[in-house]
């Protein structure tokens, strides 16, 4: 991570009085943040090298994540939103030997097992100690498969997508970032903290509305964009219509400063895309995965297509053979936890196309399709697409792999909630049937269930960036009818 922390030195030089990071109790000037990360390596000096940090968003994070960074350990992001169960699983399966924790956190991660180390920030003047080598950070993610791997990189995987990134967002020193996802995810990592300490930037960090993502009903997201005025931020889709309603509902437009909303993790219908552009929302989608670094491709200021994933960042090629998105570069992971090395090019198992001016378009996964009964095969993203462009359809599933007829699960916008209790059978109906008017009326789903974000999220049916954990869907929506039939 040596190229981190040249640009902090550079900066404590150049601007050592000017933000760095900031939350809604604390900001951190560049020679504070310094220091702080200074002080913080002292407790680290230990035998142990790896680390879980189970910390909420905000500075303390940031400066808990910079310090293991220099001392070259391994970190393990350890996300406050998962159970303890999960957490012991994680802790157990990578070796963790301390939980770095707030005085929030501490007695959570008293219950889990290894040593704790409390962290308080210390912003008492010190030498900074050049840093080491050998960072490695572990991130766990569900995919879409359910099974928690854990994925590795090093600092020349982060290295190689940050400085891309940098490019092709054209980021620069003069941005205000604001993160609103939870920093366990690895883009938010990458967008929240690594990206802006490169350019030299300022990052700001709303922990409120990051638990209310991961618990699945947000609400504030005008007030804490209008109060904050960045320059760019990183949305869900999901979030990104939340917010898109909420302005329009009240009446407001987006901040004239904010130039770079990139939206990822899931599809965005063409009738959110349109909201956005009508309101002024300057988004850009983009396509990526945990194994290669969460960003492969992305739409840019000066090379953009709307209903597209943009374009591979620079150092990293995009291919696709029969059907299936193949990636190169030095974004791919150093490889599984415990696994042996990640084989190059990386073969996503997303579908794909890339068009005639060379903008990427995902079409879904392999492993998704659904043959129906009838001997259909169909892509159940092209669905749901279709399904969540109302403003009440946070996300929509399809299933129905061997049945007569395709079934979708919805899980409503704090907007839609409301409907969906109160709406009748009928009602519903006539909605699906409205939204599904220009498909086939054999991908049309014939029945229907509703769950609120916040139980498929506890229930682990969808992951905390909006993507569906489908196996468990499949094996909910089962159960669900197996229960009725049983009455």
């Amino acid at each position: 991570m040596r190229f981190l922390f040249e640009s902090i030195e550079r900066n404590v030089t150049q601007q050592p009085s000017r933000a760095a990071i900031s939350d809604e109790h604390t900001s951190l000037a560049w020679a504070v943040l310094q220091d702080a990360v200074a002080n913080c390596r002292k407790t680290l000096s230990t035998q142990e090298d790896t680390f879980g940090l189970l910390v909420p968003n905000g500075c303390e994070y940031v400066v808990a994540l910079l310090a293991v960074a220099a001392e070259g350990k391994t970190l393990v992001p350890l996300p406050t939103f998962f159970s303890d169960d999960q957490l012991s699983k994680i802790i157990d399966d990578a070796g963790i030997k301390r939980i770095l924790v707030v005085t929030a956190t501490a007695e959570r991660a008293a219950r889990l097992g290894p040593p704790r180390t409390v962290l308080e920030l210390d912003i008492t003047p010190r030498i900074w100690a050049e840093p080491a080598e050998n960072f490695e950070t572990v991130i766990y993610t569900s995919g879409s498969s359910g099974l928690p791997k854990g994925v590795r990189h090093t600092s020349s995987q982060i290295e190689a997508v940050v400085r891309s990134l940098a490019m092709a967002s054209e980021a620069s020193g003069k941005d205000r970032y604001l993160s609103l996802l939870p920093l366990p995810m690895l883009l938010e990592t990458i967008c929240a903290v690594f990206l802006p300490i490169f350019c030299g930037a300022e990052a700001h960090f709303e922990a409120q509305i990051a638990e209310q993502v991961a618990a699945g009903k947000v609400s504030g997201l005008t007030n804490a964009i209008g109060n904050h005025r960045p320059t760019a931020t990183v949305l869900v889709p999901q979030l990104l219509k939340a917010w898109l309603y909420e302005m329009k509902a009240a009446g407001t437009t987006p901040p004239s400063e904010l130039r770079f909303v990139a939206v990822g993790g899931a599809s965005v219908s063409s009738a959110v895309l349109h909201l956005a552009d009508a309101m002024g929302v300057p988004v850009f989608e983009g396509y990526g995965l945990s194994e290669c670094c969460s960003v492969v491709t992305l739409n840019r200021p000066r090379d953009r297509k709307s209903g597209t994933s943009g374009k591979p960042l620079p150092g990293v090629t995009v291919a696709v053979e029969n059907g299936e998105v193949i990636v190169d570069g030095h974004t791919i992971m150093a490889g599984y936890l415990g696994g042996t090395s990640a084989q190059k090019p990386w073969h996503t198992g997303d579908l794909g196309a890339i068009d005639d001016d060379g903008f990427l378009i995902v079409h879904g996964r392999k492993d998704n399709l659904i043959i129906t009964g009838f001997g259909r095969n169909i892509s159940p993203e092209w669905v749901e697409t279709a399904l969540m462009t109302d403003p009440r359809v946070a996300l929509a599933v399809v299933t129905g792999s061997g049945q007569l007829a395709l079934h979708a699960v919805f899980i409503p916008t704090a907007f839609g909630e409301n409907w969906f209790a109160t709406a009748s059978t009928k009602d519903a109906h006539s909605l699906i049937a409205h939204l599904c008017a220009d498909l086939p009326s054999y991908a049309v789903p014939q029945s229907y269930q509703t769950i609120s974000m916040r139980d498929a999220l506890k229930a682990m049916l969808v992951t905390t960036n909006g993507r569906a954990i489908r196996c468990r869907i499949n094996d909910y929506v089962a159960s669900s009818h197996s229960q009725i039939a049983a009455q």
